[in-house]
């Protein structure tokens, strides 16, 4: 085991998200970078609260409940919804004052792509496989949040809880996305006997 064990989790999942974003990259507009990655403990409430609500968020997330269970989410702010949608789409989706269905099906897909990226990367470390499933959307405050998330994630039971850090930029606008998986203490326990992958 590393002095750090949380190294591994963090290593696992940056390199994962940057092949994604490297792929994103030669087939979108915009640059899209991993600026890191961190690991802590706490429950879904404490996932969702490390996001900037300033303004209501968008999640799109996934729970895989035959693996223990593990979820993924991806968080925006609807402001950046410019940025993001020349990033990915090469068009530009000004925010109006409700998200549309375009941009619902947008955020979706890119959420699916990223989300499904970040736990193949956990799952393939420890040799194990999923079932894709469709990912929910959810708008809303925190508590907005928490309850939509809550119907499928237990809100009472921590989980280590790992948090990467998506920076995109298109031309001088930037936008800044989260990429969390809630990953069940007794799996995060087994990916922290394998060694860090080595940085490509």
């Amino acid at each position: 085991m590393t002095s750090n064990p949380n190294a591994t989790l963090e290593s696992l999942v940056i390199q994962s998200l940057a092949k994604c974003l490297q792929r994103l990259e030669r087939v979108s507009a915009g640059t899209w970078q991993v600026t890191g990655a961190k690991v802590a403990t706490g429950t879904l409430g404490d996932a969702l609260g490390g996001h900037d609500f300033r303004n209501p968020g968008v999640a799109v997330y996934f729970n895989l409940k035959g693996i223990s269970p593990l979820t993924a989410i991806m968080l925006f702010d609807p402001a950046d919804m410019e940025c993001i949608s020349k990033c990915f789409t090469g068009h530009s989706f000004p925010h109006g004052a409700a998200t549309t269905m375009a941009e619902e099906v947008m955020l979706t897909e890119l959420g699916n792509i990223v989300m499904n990226s970040l736990i193949n990367g956990l799952l393939n470390a420890l040799r194990r496989q999923s079932i894709p499933t469709i990912p929910g959307f959810a708008e809303g405050t925190l508590p907005e949040l928490t309850a939509e998330l809550g119907k499928t994630v237990n809100v009472k039971q921590d989980f280590r809880i790992i948090t990467a850090r998506l920076d995109l930029k298109w031309d001088a606008v930037t936008a800044k996305v989260e990429a969390i998986a809630l990953v069940p203490e007794e799996l995060a326990m087994e990916l922290e006997l394998l060694q860090p992958p080595a940085a490509q």
